[in-house]
């Protein structure tokens, strides 16, 4: 009793001597509070038939029946595999930005260096919109440069964008061009952080270019490329809204319509808001169990968690 007493008391003088910083860090608190805590309450129109006059607490409880009307729907089945597919087709791609950061670090030349990450870093800068964009101009089978390249062979083009194969590859490919500079940054950071004795004392040993970076810089980047890679997974079904509904359209849209475009459609085009709830709250909750599992296993294997 009296080893508690102590804690607390040792506590609250560490908290009386810091008091200023938790004064920093009362509004960042409050505002978490206001907007990410608070809004949570609206999750339990996903067990009611939420009506807008009767308002939240004035709708009905009705259970699990949105969660049965959506694992018995058709688009149960269709919505999960695309998104997974999607998903598990942009973790494939997951080393290219470390794999970058590891060229970048073996270039000498720093005005080449500095280029070369300017150009990589750029396409990130550009918005999604511009970018599909951009997309539909260049694989436009009538005026876009996989077209003309078609014409010119005498071959009738393909329609690109509208094909429900070609779908996962076209955004998770674009998607890598856009953004693997930038996701870069955070590799080519860690990196920075070696002792360059190691690669003197490398050196003076006779390891050659391919050894320095096998046995110095790849585990210098585990650790990072760990904790990236949990968050990656535990937004398995949480695939960006924004692009893949910019590429729909009705030729692809057997490939193309995931969890997050349909709760769209269904709570903001159908107004079905208490349904398209229970939809998003079964992907959150899978999310977050994917992100426990994830990380456990990390932290068993590895070593190396989130916490």
């Amino acid at each position: 009793m009296r080893s508690g007493q102590l804690y607390l008391e040792h506590k609250l003088g560490q908290i009386r001597r810091g008091w200023g910083l938790y004064l920093l860090l009362l509004p960042a608190f409050i505002l978490t509070l206001l907007f990410a805590y608070k809004p949570m309450y609206g999750v339990i129109i996903a067990f009611k038939d939420y009506s807008p006059a009767l308002g939240i607490d004035g709708s009905p409880w009705v259970g699990f029946k949105h969660f049965e009307k959506f694992f018995n729907s058709y688009q149960f089945s269709l919505t999960i595999k695309n998104t997974i597919v999607i998903s598990l087709y942009s973790i494939a791609t997951f080393p290219i930005p470390i794999m970058l950061a590891l060229m970048v670090n073996q270039m000498r030349t720093s005005r080449f260096k500095r280029f070369f990450q300017t150009v990589s870093y750029l396409p990130h800068f550009i918005s999604t919109v511009v970018m599909v964009g951009l997309m539909l101009i260049l694989l436009s089978p009538s005026s876009g440069i996989v077209g003309n390249l078609y014409n010119l062979l005498g071959v009738k083009a393909p329609d690109l964008m509208g094909s429900a194969s070609l779908f996962s590859s076209i955004y998770v490919w674009s998607d890598v061009w856009q953004h693997v500079g930038w996701d870069s940054i955070i590799y080519i950071a860690a990196l920075s952080a070696v002792d360059p004795s190691l690669y003197e004392a490398a050196t003076v040993d006779g390891a050659s270019r391919w050894h320095r970076i096998r046995y110095i810089d790849i585990p210098m980047l585990i650790p990072t490329a760990i904790t990236l890679l949990i968050l990656r997974v535990g937004g398995l079904l949480s695939v960006g809204f924004e692009k893949v509904y910019l590429m729909q359209n009705d030729l692809n849209i057997t490939s193309s319509e995931i969890l997050s475009t349909y709760v769209y459609k269904m709570g903001i085009i159908s107004s079905q808001y208490s349904f398209s709830s229970a939809v998003n709250l079964f992907n959150t909750v899978i999310s977050f169990i994917l992100l426990i599992m994830v990380n456990q296993i990390a932290k068993k294997y590895s070593q190396n968690s989130l916490w």
